[in-house]
């Protein structure tokens, strides 16, 4: 067996495992959007309060059908090409491959470096949320119960976030339980002398201790996608040389 029929099937075969895994993704998707009935069913067997967690959680769904899209089109673009030795496939895939890993490493680098003004972009976005929303909404409310509870946290910076909210001006001044440590009544001073913090904080914390990690799993996907973008770009060079030898 030659260099370019091994290269050729191992591109076959690693595009058709990402094919296969989209179109699980795809279809999981597809199940959680379209049948959210069922799906509700299945979490409300597991206990009361799993109503409004279980429909956020269908939400996914569609994140689901978008990545599992991708996956298919990326899988299939590789191994039809690969199979076919069709050079338009091949480019494509490259392409497409190349753009993510820009998009990621471009995301990277902003995340590091402009870290201050993500922060302050989550501030301008999410801080309206919580004043207008938490406490209106049960689904807003419900999701960033859990959050702050599970990060042990209160709103995106502080307790502040809530100052002349919705949930300050409907519950007599005070600041959810998760701001006082899960004290029954949550003024402005026991929230203060609480020192909870916000929740951004917590996810830059729990981010920096698991950096290992994240930049682990990063650095394999990125490895992957160059591996992909070297052996598409050999099969796409080494296509005429290959038919001519024939």
């Amino acid at each position: 067996m030659s260099c370019f029929t091994c290269i050729k099937v191992m591109m076959i075969l690693f595009n058709l495992a990402i094919f296969l895994a989209g179109g699980t993704l795809l279809g999981v998707g597809i199940w959680v959007s379209v049948d959210s009935n069922s799906f509700l069913k299945i979490f409300g067997t597991l206990g009361s309060g799993t109503d409004s967690i279980a429909s956020q959680f269908v939400n996914v769904g569609y994140f689901l059908i978008a990545i599992g899209a991708l996956l298919v089109i990326l899988g299939f673009l590789g191994c039809c090409g690969a199979q076919k030795e069709s050079k338009c496939l091949l480019i494509v895939f490259f392409s497409i491959v190349l753009i993510i890993f820009i998009a990621e490493i471009a995301g990277a680098v902003v995340a590091l470096v402009y870290s201050s003004v993500a922060e302050s972009f989550l501030t301008s976005v999410l801080t309206p949320v919580l004043k207008t929303e938490y406490g209106s909404k049960p689904d807003v409310t419900s999701s960033w119960n859990n959050t702050m509870a599970t990060l042990k946290c209160c709103g995106l910076n502080n307790y502040t976030d809530f100052d002349n909210s919705y949930y300050y001006n409907h519950n007599n001044g005070t600041y959810p339980q998760q701001c006082c440590n899960n004290a029954t009544t949550c003024t402005s001073a026991i929230a203060f002398n609480s020192g909870v913090k916000g929740c951004f904080s917590q996810i830059l914390d729990l981010l920096k201790k698991n950096a290992a990690i994240v930049g682990g799993v990063a650095a394999g996907i990125a490895a992957l996608e160059l591996a992909a973008m070297v052996v598409s770009m050999y099969l796409y060079c080494k296509i005429d040389k290959h038919g001519s030898i024939q």
